[in-house]
C-alpha cells in the first residue's frame, strides 16, 4: 500500500483534531456558534502553515491558541460595532474578559468530543437539524456532504446548520454530558448521527475514494466512547457491532487501484478476524436480551456475511428473514432494496424484480443510483442482457463516487462483451 502524502497526514490529523479542539473552546469559552467559526479558521491557518512549517508538537494546543486569538478578534470587533453604536459594550467585553488569550501550550488531554455530541443533539434543536450540526461539529463532513447525507441543496443545509447554532447559543445549553433522563431523550440522534458519519467513511458518497477512513475510524472512536458510558444499551452494542463488522472487511474492499471490490469478490483472509469476533460477541450479547433493534439486525446481518468462510456458504434465508424484522421496524427503502439482494438468492431474480417495483413511487430512493445498480444485477442474473446494460449505465451516471461508477461501467462493460450466458448468483449487496 502506497505510503499517504504528508498532505494528506495533515487533513486526517486536523479531522481528528477538529472536534477535539471544538469541545475544549466551547467548554472554556461558552459561545458555541463563535467557537465554532474560530476552530474553522484555526483549522484553515493550519492547513496552510503546516505543510510548510511542520506539524507541531503539540498540534492541539497550537490549534487552540489560534482558534481563541481568532475568538479574541471576534469579540473585539463586536465590542468596537457596539461602541459605534453606542450599546453596552462594556457587558460583551466583560463576559469575555477572564479568556485572555494563551501564552503557553494548553492541556487539552481530556476529550470533550461526547460531551460535544450529546450537546449537537439537544431537544432545543430538530432530529433533522441535531444530526446535520454533529456531521459538521463532530464528524467533520462538510455542508456538500451532509447536504448529500439527507437529499436536500447545499444551500438549504447552509441554512440549517446555521440556525442550529443559533439555537444552541440561544438555549444557554450547559457544556457537559447530560442527565441520565436527557441522554435517553437525545440519545437516538446521537446513534443516527454517529451511523451517518460510519456510512460517509464506509462508502463515501462523492470523490475519488471508496473509503474515508478517518470518518470510520472517528465514528468507531466515538462509539467506543459511548459503550463505555452505557454498557448496557442495547442499540448501542448493535451499532458499535454493526462497524466493527463492516469495517472488518475495510482492506478486501478495495484494489490496488483503489477501485471497488464487491463482497461476493472478496478474499476473505484479509477480512480482521479481531474484529468480527469483536463485532460477533457484542451483537450476540445484545440479541439475547429481547427484540432486537434496527441496529441489533443490521449488525446480525453484519454478522452472517462475515462468519461465511465462503460466499457460498452464506445463509441466504437467514439474512432473508433479518431483513424482513428490519424492514417492519424502520420503513427505510434502502432496507427494502437490499431486502430485494436477499430474495433473489432465495427466490430467484423474477421474484426480486417483482419486489422491487413497490419502491419506483417511493420519493426518497426513486431515480437513487443504487436502485438501477440492483436492478442491473438482477437482470442480469435473469439472463436479460440489454436491460442489465441499461440499468448499469444508468446508474453510472447517478452516483457521485468515481470508485462505484467505473465499477458499474465495468459490469456494463463486461456484460456488453460477453456472448450470452445462462443465469448467474447475483452479487451480494455491499452494504450489508
Amino acid at each position: 500500500m502506497t505510503a499517504e502524502s504528508p498532505d494528506v497526514t495533515i487533513q486526517h490529523l486536523l479531522r481528528e483534531l477538529a472536534p477535539q479542539v471544538l469541545g475544549v473552546v466551547v467548554r472554556r469559552h461558552r459561545d458555541f456558534s463563535m467557537a465554532e467559526d474560530a476552530v474553522q479558521e484555526a483549522l484553515i491557518a493550519a492547513a496552510a502553515k503546516w505543510p510548510v512549517e511542520g506539524i507541531p508538537a503539540n498540534p492541539q494546543g497550537w490549534l487552540y491558541h489560534v482558534a481563541v486569538r481568532r475568538l479574541t478578534d471576534q469579540v473585539r470587533s463586536e465590542v468596537a460595532r457596539r461602541r459605534r453604536e453606542d450599546a453596552v459594550a462594556s457587558e460583551v467585553w466583560a463576559e469575555w474578559a477572564f479568556v485572555p488569550p494563551p501564552t503557553g501550550d494548553i492541556d487539552v488531554e481530556e476529550d470533550d468530543t461526547l460531551v460535544l455530541l450529546f450537546m449537537c443533539c439537544h431537544p432545543a434543536l430538530t432530529p433533522a437539524s441535531a444530526i446535520a450540526l454533529t456531521l459538521r461539529a463532530v464528524g467533520g463532513l462538510t455542508t456538500m456532504e451532509i447536504a448529500k447525507a439527507f437529499l436536500v441543496p447545499e444551500a438549504t443545509m447552509a441554512q440549517r446548520i446555521s440556525r442550529a447554532k443559533q439555537s444552541i447559543k440561544a438555549s444557554g445549553i450547559p457544556f457537559s454530558l447530560p442527565s441520565d433522563d436527557e441522554r435517553a431523550e437525545r440519545l437516538s440522534a446521537v446513534l443516527h448521527t454517529l451511523y451517518l458519519i460510519f456510512s460517509e467513511g464506509y462508502a463515501s458518497s462523492g470523490g475519488p475514494q471508496l473509503q474515508r477512513i478517518d470518518l470510520s475510524n472517528e465514528s468507531i472512536r466515538l462509539a467506543r466512547m459511548l459503550y463505555a458510558l452505557l454498557p448496557d444499551d442495547l442499540e448501542v452494542m448493535g451499532l458499535l457491532a454493526l462497524m466493527l463488522l463492516a469495517d472488518a472487511r475495510r482492506v478486501a474492499r478495495t484494489g490496488v487501484h483503489g477501485e471497488l471490490i464487491p463482497l461476493d469478490e472478496q478474499d476473505r483472509s484479509r477480512w480482521d478476524r479481531a474484529l468480527i469476533a469483536e463485532g460477533v460477541s457484542l451483537v450476540t450479547r445484545a440479541l439475547a436480551h429481547r427484540s432486537a433493534g434496527p441496529y441489533q439486525l443490521q449488525a446480525a446481518i453484519a454478522a452472517v456475511h462475515d462468519q461465511a468462510a465462503r460466499v457460498e456458504d452464506t445463509d441466504w434465508p437467514a439474512i432473508l428473514a433479518l431483513y424482513g424484522q428490519l424492514e417492519q421496524i424502520s420503513g427505510n427503502p434502502m432496507v427494502s432494496l437490499n431486502r430485494a439482494v436477499a430474495v433473489a438468492m432465495v427466490q430467484g431474480p423474477a421474484a426480486a424484480l417483482d419486489f422491487l417495483k413497490t419502491l419506483d413511487d417511493d420519493p426518497r430512493i426513486a431515480g437513487h443510483y443504487r436502485l438501477d445498480a440492483v436492478r442491473a444485477h438482477l437482470y442480469e442474473r435473469a439472463g436479460d442482457r440489454e436491460r442489465a446494460l441499461g440499468h448499469y449505465r444508468t446508474a453510472a451516471e447517478r452516483t457521485a463516487s468515481v470508485p462505484e461508477r467505473d465499477f458499474l461501467m465495468m459490469k456494463a462493460a463486461r456484460l456488453a462483451a460477453e456472448p450470452p450466458q445462462k443465469p448467474r448468483e447475483a452479487p451480494a449487496s455491499e452494504l450489508t
